[in-house]
């Protein structure tokens, strides 16, 4: 006897600066959802915040035609533990990380903190709260400390979207004005030269790490443009790096998944530091993308994961961490 085919909501758009990414990425899952085991349903949210065709409810039980969800919203309001917290309160199962780690990991600031309290290394950064206009925010002391060139990011953003790489004091204003638009904090960051390295992290509570890759962007960093317009970038699978070097990627992958307290899926982003080859983390990815050219499937097909088993892992580890809060209280 067959089992009922698991009906799957694929949550794709959304009000970022990624909406073209996330209905890439979702597309993609779609593609490799296994019609006899699944029945895919693709739930779109404009840049206007409309759902199409209807949105999910913040009740249990108020949404019987999902079983599961795949979110793939990159960037605010997707990745930033807003839509976690709904699916939380609709007591639906989903992929990825939770409302904590979601909004820890996708704020820059509060994510270093996390890995500096475990002894993990980061980049080194200046924080200004561009949204207050009761605290100011001088350049000078980012200047002072790292000297040019300087990167500037928006605090919850990504993709690149907002980041400049400042070579000058007008190139500095002018970045930290381009990330005021997208977020109230701005992140200034010592500019670290060397290789960009990916690696993907799955699992719950037992998460591991695939062999990492090596980014090479076609311009003089990995904006925008070079990782989804010109099509010029490259990636090395394996990366370029030594034995030991491997391998402690894959243990700071897996550290830093498990600082933010994340669940299912994510890609962890590092720097390289040539010639002194210290390693420091830049980033972690909670809803990494899935697109044609996304690494976070591609380093799961080198180590033998093929993008539809990828899909139903994570499909199963959603349904396995609902399973286990399903006994958790929640009163006396």
């Amino acid at each position: 006897m067959s089992r009922p085919k698991l009906k799957v909501a694929v949550l794709c758009g959304g009000r970022s600066g990624e909406h073209e990414v996330s209905l890439r990425s979702a597309q993609a899952i779609l593609d490799h959802l296994n019609p006899e085991f699944y029945e895919p349903r693709r739930i779109f949210i404009s840049k206007s915040g409309q759902w199409d065709p209807a949105p999910i409810l913040p009740e249990p039980g108020a949404n019987p035609g999902i079983d599961v969800v795949f979110p793939v919203l990159h960037g605010t309001f997707g990745e930033d533990g807003a839509v976690q917290g709904l699916l939380e309160l609709a007591n639906l199962p989903y992929v990825g990380a939770g409302v904590f780690a979601s909004a820890a990991s996708m704020d820059k600031e509060h994510f270093k903190r996390l890995c500096l309290r475990d002894n993990l290394p980061v980049t080194e950064y200046e924080v200004l709260h561009t949204g207050n206009p009761h605290i100011p925010h001088p350049l000078e002391p980012a200047i002072a400390r790292f000297g040019f060139p300087l990167f500037v990011k928006p605090a919850n953003l990504g993709s690149s979207v907002g980041i400049s790489k400042a070579h000058d004091h007008a190139e500095l204003e002018a970045a930290v004005a381009l990330a005021a638009r997208y977020d109230v904090k701005v992140l200034i960051e010592r500019a670290i030269s060397g290789q960009e390295i990916e690696c993907s992290v799955i699992g719950n509570y037992r998460p591991q790490a695939a062999t990492p890759c090596e980014i090479l962007p076609s311009r003089e960093w990995y904006d925008y443009e070079d990782k989804y317009l010109l099509g010029a970038a490259r990636a090395l699978l394996p990366a370029n790096l030594t034995q030991a070097e491997t391998e402690e990627i894959r243990r700071l992958s897996v550290a830093c998944f498990r600082a933010v307290e994340c669940m299912g899926m994510a890609r962890v982003d590092f720097f390289i530091e040539r010639p002194s080859g210290k390693i420091y983390i830049n980033e972690i990815n909670t809803i990494p993308g899935f697109t044609s050219i996304s690494m976070y499937p591609k380093m799961w097909e080198h180590a033998g994961l093929p993008f539809h088993q990828l899909v139903e892992m994570l499909i199963d580890l959603a349904l396995e961490r609902h399973h286990l809060r399903q006994s958790l209280r929640y009163e006396r």
